[in-house]
């Protein structure tokens, strides 16, 4: 995918979900892909890995994704990266609440491996275009 986005990180505690993401981004999408198991790693890693839109599970034990959300949104530095929520909730007034915290995003649980990428590409562009 030559649109220009490059480097993805997916912040996910489920190692099953971490692998697929993983293959479905960089086997079909030739993205880079850093992996983040917790909100703690994603905060301690993203300066590092300079990604240049984030995945973010919403249910993760210790900090959710609407707290690592909000610990990136603190930071003017990082405040700038597109935010993409992941997650088997799939009510649509708990997306819609989940969109209003300043998501680009939401991609509901399970998704489709072959199809993640453009996905991820498609809402990374529509960020980059605000």
């Amino acid at each position: 995918m030559s649109n220009g986005l490059q480097r993805v990180m997916l912040v996910e505690d489920d190692p099953s979900i971490q692998t697929i993401v993983k293959m479905s981004l960089e086997v079909v999408g030739g993205l880079q892909v850093t992996i983040a198991s917790s909100g703690i790693e994603a905060l301690r890693l993203v300066r590092k890995a300079r990604p240049q839109i984030i995945l973010l599970d919403v249910m993760m034990p210790e900090m959710d994704g609407p707290q690592t959300l909000a610990e990136l949104q603190k930071d003017p530095e990082l405040s700038s990266i597109p935010v993409v929520f992941m997650t088997a909730k799939l009510q649509k007034h708990e997306v819609a609440e989940l969109e209003s915290l300043g998501v680009v995003g939401v991609i509901p649980k399970p998704f489709e491996p072959m199809t993640l990428a453009q996905r991820v590409s498609a809402l990374w562009q529509s960020a980059a275009q605000k």
